[in-house]
């Protein structure tokens, strides 16, 4: 029957309407890193104002085309990199997103705020905020913590994949049993200076310390449902059901090895025949890749779709609550996609599958927009509070720690 729309057009008919009047205020893209790596920082040979499908999963038209309102762009650094090396690599990354600002004024719009976000939706712009990831950018000092806040980070992953000295990570042996002293006090100086905690990356014990600590709300910038895909880096259910006293925010990712569980038993196997070989399974060397992709030849990787991320976001907003939800693709961060969130223009497709199960306007109004719009002003809430009852900490590691 001519002039006919498919339920499956329909829906995404309806997600770009609703991601027109609500974008999606993603929680982590790792372009700066990507930037980084592949160019050096030189925005000319990987300009993001042309068409980079092959080399990125970001640009301009893409964001457009998956209706991104807003973006926390991260300013991740290796955990290699330690001590002053670390820090000096995060202001590089810091400068890579402020030339990225100055290149590109028509569409990103700089963000400290949540009036912020909401001046740049009404503009037409993509709201861009920064988020440290990992405390080891910080290098223990609750000073060079202020001096990203001033330079505009707005939250901060207390680790990434290994433990710091203050903080257990997720993907790391137990080592201080989540937060040392000296890391419950980082949480207050975030919480003193308006910066998002992100216990993304963090164990579940870091998590709970974290929580206990915090009177701000939390975020996972980029974490899914332990209870739907069993890995470490997800958030299990304790934690989700603490959001809603908190008033935090769990963004879901769509990192297939994180949400998808036939993915994690494959990563596993794949890893262990690279051991096997005698390679580091992190190996990217001509050889290495040579016995990968034979493994992954006889082996086929499997495959997450946007309904993988959906079961996630269907689990979530049981435990958590709708208020508590929201989206962090981790784009440019990771090597594989699911299909159909192949990149930054995918988005549409989460929301239509999210549509075709039910959830209403309302609902999906929060998880793309509000939910972040509100806890980086509640942040902001807190932080005048505290500030008008004391000072900033310059406590040392040594000091709490020993």
């Amino acid at each position: 029957m001519t002039g006919m729309t498919s339920p499956a057009s329909a829906s995404l008919d309806d997600a770009r309407a609703l991601l027109a009047d609500f974008p999606v205020a993603d929680g982590h893209n790792d372009l700066p890193w990507a930037l980084r790596e592949k160019a050096g920082y030189d925005i000319d040979r990987l300009d993001i104002a042309t068409d980079q499908t092959g080399s990125l999963h970001t640009d301009i038209a893409r964001l457009r085309a998956g209706g991104v309102g807003a973006q926390f762009w991260s300013v991740y650094v290796r955990t290699d990199l330690t001590g002053d090396a670390a820090v000096s690599a995060t202001l590089e990354q810091i400068d890579c997103v402020e030339q990225l600002l100055t290149r590109y004024p028509a569409d990103l719009r700089r963000a400290l705020t949540a009036a912020d976000m909401e001046e740049a939706r009404a503009q037409g712009r993509i709201a861009s905020l920064m988020g440290a990831e990992g405390g080891h950018s910080i290098n223990n000092s609750l000073a060079t913590l202020r001096a990203l806040h001033a330079l505009g980070v707005r939250y901060m992953t207390l680790t990434h994949n290994d433990n710091i000295a203050w903080a257990d990570s997720a993907t790391d042996e137990p080592g201080v049993g989540g937060l040392s002293a000296f890391g419950h006090e980082v949480v207050r100086e975030m919480n003193r200076s308006g910066m998002l905690v992100d216990l993304s990356h963090v164990a579940a014990t870091t998590m709970r310390a974290a929580l206990d600590t915090s009177v701000a709300p939390v975020i996972f910038s980029h974490s899914s449902a332990r209870a739907v895909c069993d890995h470490p880096r997800n958030i299990p259910d304790d934690v989700l059901e603490r959001l809603p006293a908190n008033g935090g925010v769990a963004m879901a990712t769509f990192v297939p090895k994180f949400v998808l569980q036939a993915a994690v038993d494959w990563t596993v196997a794949a890893d262990e025949n690279m051991r096997a070989h005698g390679f580091h399974h992190l190996d990217t060397g001509p050889e290495a890749m040579k016995v990968h992709a034979a493994f992954e030849e006889s082996t086929p990787r499997p495959v997450a779709t946007a309904a993988t991320v959906a079961d996630h976001l269907d689990h979530m907003r049981e435990v958590a609550g709708v208020d508590h939800i929201g989206i962090g693709g981790d784009y440019d961060g990771t090597a594989f996609t699911p299909d159909g969130l192949d990149d930054v223009a995918g988005y549409p497709n989460l929301i239509a599958e999210l549509l075709t199960r039910g959830w209403s306007k309302a609902d999906l109004a929060k998880l793309t927009w509000q939910n972040a719009v509100r806890v980086l002003g509640a942040a902001q809430d807190v932080a005048r509070d505290v500030q008008s009852r004391r000072g900033p900490s310059n406590a040392t590691l040594q000091q709490l720690d020993g």
